[in-house]
């Protein structure tokens, strides 16, 4: 039979025994949970490690991208200028072009004009004075209401208008002979002032032949500089468009992955400060 000594020894065993397992298992228990705490920090603390550099990254990454819109913005401001002063050029050649066609113009017309007017004249004059009718000398006078015709030329066009022609066949044969002397000198006059005006009026034919070929030369060049410019600003504008997105891209990165390595830090001290309590525990139960 079991006296009593031993029904209390035998329990006090038993409570041994026991104690002995639930510390085991306690000892099983924290040092799963001191792993759980290592690998954790770990993780934590290699995850806060990289988000620093990839922060660093993104922060040298929108500086970047910042430091390059600027300058672009110059560029394309620099190309706005050279646009707009290309552009005033053309207008202002364009007008000065038009002003000097249309004064090419006005003065040709008078030049030919002034040697249709001058070739019926001189036609006129040539006939014999007897073939010569009032009609016909109008040709002659006409020549007084051109503007290229110089004032002397005109005054001897008008002393000669002034003698009758009719009166010069019946009066005696030095009068009408003195008559036709005169004719002959007005032919002549008019002649030379005929080759003038023909001769003026090729060299206005080859400044204005020459003006324009300048001013399409000026306008090749000047279109040339236009559309060049313009597809630089537009190549720069689109860049510097996909920089700005890039930029905005990188800083909502920049704001998440800041987010997250404070929220891993916190999480790191807060795991910290719980191991580390649980182990103080853990160690006054030994």
């Amino acid at each position: 039979a079991v006296t009593p000594v031993q029904k209390v020894i035998q329990l006090l065993e038993n409570m041994q025994a026991k104690g002995k397992e639930e510390k085991h298992q306690e000892q099983v228990q924290f040092a799963a949970f001191k792993q759980f705490c290592d690998d954790t920090t770990t993780d934590k603390q290699r995850a806060i490690k990289e988000a620093e550099e990839t922060i660093e990254v993104l922060k040298a990454d929108i500086s970047k991208y910042i430091s390059d819109a600027a300058q672009l913005t110059k560029e394309i401001a620099a190309h706005d200028e050279d646009i707009a002063a290309w552009t005033g050029d053309e207008k202002a050649a364009t007008n000065v072009r038009a002003i000097e066609k249309a004064d090419y113009d006005a003065m040709h017309k008078d030049y030919s004009e002034s040697v249709d007017a001058l070739q019926r004249a001189i036609a006129v004059l040539k006939k014999q004075a007897y073939d010569r009718s009032q009609a016909s000398l109008a040709q002659v006078a006409r020549l007084k209401t051109l503007t290229l015709i110089p004032a002397e030329a005109k005054k001897t066009i008008d002393l000669f208008l002034m003698q009758d022609p009719e009166e010069g066949l019946e009066v005696s044969a030095p009068e009408a002979a003195g008559y036709e002397f005169q004719s002959h000198s007005v032919i002549e006059i008019l002649e030379k002032l005929l080759d003038k005006f023909i001769d003026e009026r090729s060299n206005l034919e080859k400044e204005e032949m020459n003006g324009k070929h300048a001013y399409d030369m000026l306008m090749q060049d000047v279109k040339a500089q236009i559309e060049q410019a313009t597809q630089e600003r537009g190549e720069k504008a689109e860049t510097k468009a996909k920089k700005l997105q890039a930029k905005a891209d990188e800083e909502g990165e920049l704001t998440d992955t800041t987010s997250t390595k404070e929220a891993d830090e916190k999480y790191l001290a807060d795991l910290t400060a719980t191991c580390q309590q649980k182990a103080s525990d853990f160690e006054s139960r030994q």
